[in-house]
């Protein structure tokens, strides 16, 4: 669970001030900062479906070919 705070607290840090960088708004580096990673959050649990889908098709395709 440390890992996973420690990686949150870098992913809302570099977004934010990439954020702000680019903008010079404090607002929108905050909603960014805030946004972004939630959206990430749920591109990466489709993304996950996505590569354990593959890795399930695998050994079918083994089977088929023995």
């Amino acid at each position: 669970m440390l890992k996973t705070m420690s990686f949150a607290t870098m992913h809302f840090t570099i977004a934010f001030t990439v954020a702000y960088l680019l903008t010079g708004d404090l607002l929108v580096g905050g909603l960014l900062a805030i946004i972004e990673p939630a959206v990430n959050t749920v591109g990466y649990f489709f993304h996950e479906k996505f590569w354990q889908g593959r890795q399930a098709e695998k050994p079918a395709k083994m089977l088929l070919n023995a």
